[in-house]
């Protein structure tokens, strides 16, 4: 098996961001969040309307969306970043290593039906780490570096427990 990351949830209602140049020679159009003209060199066109780069925010933390990617997130009628999305309504779960709480917007590895930390992504019996593209194992629902599932594999009658 390959390690993989993954997020803790996966996102609903996402609507693109793109960055338009504005022409000289067109009517300036009005701005979704102020309501005036768009006078600017750039504009932005998100939810099918256009917003100044500095009208166009979370409603959470304030960030400008068109500075911290190219989507944005709506739900009861809030637009979010990624982040407040995911930490408003995305799904929290529990580690299975440490079986505490995993915040939805966390990375995670998974490893069939558990999710980690990524902290708690190790080898139950030695400790050591994974980095991405390792190898591990999953034995009796634990997780295991190489080497400890080749020597268990070895030993009649395994059964390794958990240090």
């Amino acid at each position: 098996m390959l390690m993989e990351g993954r997020r803790a949830a996966a996102a609903r209602n996402v609507s693109s961001i793109q960055m338009l140049s504005v022409q000289p020679d067109t009517k300036p159009k009005g701005c979704a969040g102020c309501n005036r003209k768009i006078k600017d060199r750039y504009l932005l066109k998100a939810l099918d309307k256009y917003w100044h780069e500095d009208c166009l925010k979370c409603a959470c933390c304030d960030c400008r969306l068109g500075e911290v990617g190219s989507t944005l997130y709506t739900k009861a009628n809030l637009i979010l970043c990624r982040r407040d999305y995911l930490r408003l309504f995305g799904v929290t779960g529990n580690c299975a290593a440490c079986s505490k709480l995993i915040p939805a917007f966390e990375m995670v590895m998974r490893a069939k039906d558990n999710v980690y930390h990524l902290d708690c992504f190790a080898c139950q019996l030695c400790n050591q780490r994974f980095c991405v593209g390792d190898k591990f194992f999953l034995k009796n629902n634990m997780i295991l570096c190489q080497t400890d599932y080749e020597e268990g594999l070895m030993k009649e009658g395994y059964a390794p427990q958990v240090r």
